[in-house]
């Protein structure tokens, strides 16, 4: 006899249940089903029927035990003795699901698909789905207002990326062409629960020996970055196919034959589209495998060019905290937070889009403008279009579930319900002016016949299980009426025996009652057994009471009964039609879902402009960024509005990079964020929270804010800081919005100055982008007199002998101090640990002051030695330069001037010599 060992199952010295001699033929027939399932779902753990149980066997209970903290026990299984088992009750089987979702795992439900009275033999059983993180459908393993993303990925090609991301709980799937370099950024954006990945590209990622070709390895790096331990997706789970399945003449067959067109030029393919079909291919291919009957609703897709949004990187959305917190756990704090007055479900997830894609199209943005400030000055309309959004549910969804099939009366009645309101919409709609809000509403199409055969064949009090009957309204069929109204009268019947039994047989306390195992029958307590009629048939006994039927009773029984069968099999068929028949509209309850959304977010920017403030910024074409008492959205909301300090930012041809000095806790980091977040806001169609905004259309928007280490990645602080930076500088165009916080602060003075300085002067001269420089090297100020488009800002404070007043406004000039001892003793450094750094400090500036280098560099702003000379970034200003300043021009004669000038040639010369 060969050795089997389960597969998964431990070897090791001490496990539990070990590997065992046992041939197949050895198992029960259960177990016989259940190897059976197993076989064909490897991966995932079989959530096998059993009674009101679901049950884990062999090395899934074992699992199952550990992930789920399940008891785990055994079950004989005849002579092959006993198997690991544990369980969890059938009803509680979607708690289960979702925590074993969350640890990245997957199951396969096993159910019994045949009446237990017909089988013969044991229970047939089959696998009636498989849920996995990426294409859960289940309401309460999902989030209402956050898409549930299934990506799947090419493999790369010529330095590039095809992404496929589909949510199947509405149906969208969108395709994008992706650089390898930004797909960390894509996939952040997306936070997909599961990713599909061709087998080369985790090789590529997991290999040992990296490649030697720089291509090659600055696209392992990449992907590494996208999809190493910890990265992008943090909750994803990676599913990894043969690189077959991703083939893009396999995935045009799979598209063609989807969706029912002779070529792919009718989806929007372009000829260099190739890794778009073989992640598209895959990603529909394994819908299809995973829930065969749950993807009829996947929309055809749409392809996402490059160019008509914002790329985010990770540091931006992070830093910006668009839609988390920087500190995991924390409550709100984002601006997705303070923005979210939405009404519905999907317009909930669609705030979140547009935070993460805004718009770099300005006649899109404008779009969205005019549609806002509408509704900002309309408040009837506003009101009156939020009031109906209140009582439309999720259309998206409830067509994901019609277009799957897993709709359930209730759901049903709730989507009927919902499209009655879309007409009201239209009318109120009437009298806006705007040309998208008139698109959204005037043009909505009303599904007025969809929701009338809703409504026509749907009860309004449906119970969401079809079983429990009384689903299809009165009136729909007049076959069911009948049977009702059979079942009726002999309910009524029965209801009215009792009154007339206890007259017939003088048995005051004779009572007619149901229940399940025995059906209806007459009650009658032993103290009044002598007055039983002959024709009562005993039924059961009870410790005080007889239970009896009488062969005209059984009769009308039966009657309830065969009704009532007859009325469920009636409902169901029924049901099922009016499903299958609504699902034939599923693209266009696809499309007024999407419109409802659009205006549930617009509305609900106008509700978050017209309650703090906001106004509608001016967007161009140019270079000028211009902001009057600019606010922070997310700040604001946490103080006392009168307590937050606005403040005025320009950056134009003249000063386009800002190196913004000021002490610790004075508001630097406040300031950069809120200058991205009210572009952001902008680029979204949003209002502003300032007085006044001119802002151009930014290709990008770059932020360094903070520090930390990626010790999973073996990075240090400062390595991260260098990485991000890096970035910064190669991706950062003219068209750019930069924010910087600091560079440089991991490593030496001399280092970190140097290098800060050097960041500086290529944004100035090689990228020209619009920048904003907080800093505590107060050397970098310099660069304002240097370099013809820096200018120095500052944070004020005011002293008060030892004491310090963040004044928190943004002033013109470069702060001279950091103030950093005052702050130390804020924190409650202990006073002779603030004394001895005050004598330290004076110490260290005394030393500095004797002897300090420049900086420069030969041919840019001098020969590097005449700039040591001039500029001294560590200590005190040079004599000569001193002497410059002092100098009157205006009152000197030219003969003067030259006189001046030689005089100081001739002692520079003698220094030198």
């Amino acid at each position: 006899m060969s050795q089997f060992l389960i597969p998964g199952e431990s070897t090791a010295p001490g496990s539990h249940f070990r590997s065992r001699s046992m041939a197949p033929s050895d198992d029960t027939p259960l177990m016989k089903q259940w190897r059976d399932a197993k076989s064909r779902h490897p991966d995932a753990l079989i959530f096998f029927r059993v009674g009101d149980f679901y049950e884990l066997f062999n090395q899934d209970a074992q699992e199952g035990a550990r992930l789920l903290g399940l008891t785990l026990t055994s079950r004989n299984n005849g002579a092959a003795a006993e198997v690991p088992m544990a369980g969890v009750p059938a009803k509680a089987l979607e708690e289960y699901l979702s925590r074993l979702l969350k640890q990245g795992r997957r199951a396969a439900i096993c159910e019994q698909v045949e009446d237990a009275s017909e089988a013969k033999g044991i229970v047939r059983r089959e696998v009636v789905e498989t849920v996995t993180p990426g294409t859960v459908l289940q309401d309460n393993l999902l989030q209402a207002k956050q898409n549930n993303f299934l990506v799947a990925l090419s493999l790369p090609h010529e330095g590039g990326i095809g992404l496929a991301a589909a949510d199947l709980s509405t149906g969208e799937l969108t395709l994008q062409p992706v650089p390898i370099q930004a797909l960390s950024a894509e996939l952040g954006r997306l936070d997909p629960a599961e990713i599909l990945l061709p087998r080369g590209v985790e090789d590529r990622i997991l290999e040992e020996a990296p490649p030697t070709d720089r291509r090659l390895i600055q696209e392992r790096e990449a992907l590494l970055a996208a999809l190493g331990p910890g990265e992008n997706g943090g909750r994803a789970t990676r599913t990894v196919r043969d690189d077959w399945l991703f083939d893009p003449e396999l995935g045009e067959d799979e598209l063609t034959r989807r969706y029912g067109v002779l070529s792919l030029d009718g989806l929007g393919f372009q000829s260099g589209d190739r890794n778009l079909v073989g992640a598209a291919g895959a990603l529909v291919q394994y819908v299809q495998e995973i829930q065969p009957r749950g993807s009829g609703h996947l929309q055809p897709p749409r392809i996402r060019r490059p160019g008509s949004e914002m790329v985010l990187d990770e540091m931006t959305r992070r830093n910006l905290e668009l839609v988390e917190p920087l500190r995991t756990g924390e409550e709100g704090g984002t601006l997705v937070a303070v923005l979210d007055r939405t009404v519905t479900a999907m317009g909930g997830r669609l705030l979140r889009q547009w935070i993460l894609r805004p718009l770099v199209t300005l006649e899109e943005v404008r779009l969205r403008q005019g549609a806002v400030a509408e509704l900002v000055e309309n408040r009837e309309l506003r009101d009156g279009i939020r009031d109906l959004l209140s009582g439309i549910h999720d259309l998206e969804r409830l067509a994901g579930k019609v277009g799957s099939g897993r709709v359930n009366p209730r759901e049903l009645q709730a989507l009927g319900g919902s499209l009655e309101l879309l007409p009201e919409l239209r009318e109120v709609g009437e009298e806006a002016h705007a040309p998208l809000l008139r698109s959204l509403t005037v043009e909505m199409d009303p599904l007025a016949d969809v929701a009338e055969l809703i409504q026509a064949g749907i009860s309004a009090q449906a119970p969401a299980n079809l079983q429990d009957g009384g689903v299809i309204r009165t009136g729909f069929s007049q076959e069911l009426d009948e049977l009702r109204g059979v079942r009726d009268g002999a309910r009524e019947f029965i209801a009215n025996l009792q009154v007339r039994e206890r007259e017939r047989t003088g048995i005051g306390s004779l009572k007619v009652g149901f229940n399940k195992v025995f059906g209806y029958y007459l009650e009658v307590t032993k103290a009044n057994l002598d007055k039983v009629p002959d024709d009562y048939v005993r039924k059961q006994t009870l410790s005080n009471a007889e239970r009896y039927f009488t062969p005209e009773l059984k009769e009308w029984e039966e009657k309830v009964t065969g009704a009532e069968e007859k009325i469920l099999a009636l409902e169901t068929r029924l049901f099922q039609k009016l499903r299958e028949r609504v699902g034939q509209d599923v693209r266009r309850l696809q499309d007024a879902g999407r419109q409802v959304a659009r205006l549930d977010v617009l509305t609900t920017l106008a509700v978050v402009a017209r309650g703090q403030g906001y106004i509608r910024p001016s967007l161009h074409e140019g270079f000028d960024l211009e902001i009057r008492a600019g606010r922070h959205p997310v700040v604001e909301t946490m103080m006392p509005r009168e307590e937050f300090i606005p403040n005025d930012v320009t950056l134009d041809e003249d000063g386009f990079i800002v190196i913004l000095t000021g002490p610790n806790m004075a508001g630097k980091s406040t300031i950069l964020r809120q200058v991205g977040l009210i572009q952001l806001l902008a680029q979204m169609g949003s209002f502003v929270p300032a007085n006044e905004a001119r802002l151009p259309v930014c290709d990008r928007i770059f932020t360094r804010v903070g520090a930390s280490d990626n010790l999973a990645r073996g990075q240090s602080t400062f390595m991260v800081e260098m990485n991000e930076t890096a970035a910064i500088v190669h991706g950062a165009t003219r068209r750019s919005l930069v924010l910087l916080d600091e560079i440089g602060r991991g490593t030496s003075t001399y280092d970190g100055v140097s290098i800060a300085w050097a960041v500086t002067e290529h944004l100035h001269e090689s990228v020209g982008a619009r920048t904003i420089f907080a800093t505590h090297y107060h050397e970098l100020t310099q660069l304002g007199d240097l370099l013809t488009g820096v200018k120095n800002m500052n944070v004020s404070v005011k002293e008060a002998g030892e004491e310090i007043v963040f004044l928190r406004r943004l002033e013109d000039g470069g702060a001279d101090r950091s103030y950093g001892i005052q702050v130390a003793r804020l924190a409650g450094l202990p006073p002779n640990v603030v004394a001895r750094a005050k004598e330290l400090l004076v110490e260290l500036e005394g030393s500095h002051s004797s002897g300090g280098r420049g900086l420069g560099r030969e041919g840019r702003h001098g020969p590097a030695s005449a700039v040591r000379e001039q500029i001294s970034l560590f200590g005190e200003e040079d004599p000569l330069v001193g002497r410059l300043r002092q100098v009157e021009l205006d009152s000197m004669t030219p003969l003067d001037a030259m006189n001046l000038l030689a005089r100081l040639r001739d002692e520079a010369r003698g220094r030198k010599s």
